[in-house]
């Protein structure tokens, strides 16, 4: 689940201090082991490859956050739980990938075999679908 698929600017989250804290001032530390809540303000887009929420805290300073530090509230403060359920329609096509291994090449026959870079290929690619 992405946190774009249910949160919403206003939304309410429980920040979770352990998986933030090697980056966070002491000061925003100590706020939030006094509350561990924060509403969403904004998104931001965090090293090319997630997205990240903006949230103000209870001290009324913002502060963004990576999507796996913070879980969505629902309306009466429980915590709506994180799906991460791929496509089975996916999952049927690239199911025989899933079991292919590569090792490896050191010998020169093996590293200009086609065989062996489409395998690598496949290997290679398994993850991204």
């Amino acid at each position: 689940m992405s946190i774009l698929d249910k949160a919403k600017i206003g939304n309410l989250v429980q920040i979770n201090i352990e998986l933030s804290k090697d980056r966070l001032t002491k000061e925003t530390i100590d706020n939030l082991k006094i509350s561990s809540m924060g509403k969403i303000s904004d998104f931001k887009i965090t090293d090319g490859k997630g997205i990240g929420v903006v949230l103000q805290l209870s001290n009324g300073k913002e502060q963004w956050f990576f999507e796996n530090e913070i879980d969505l509230l629902d309306e009466h403060g429980c915590v709506i739980e994180k799906n991460y359920k791929t496509n089975e329609n996916n999952s049927l096509i690239f199911e025989p990938f899933k079991k292919l291994n590569y090792e490896n090449k050191n010998k020169v026959g093996e590293l200009v075999n086609p065989i062996n870079f489409l395998i690598w290929l496949a290997v290679s690619f398994k993850d991204i679908f």
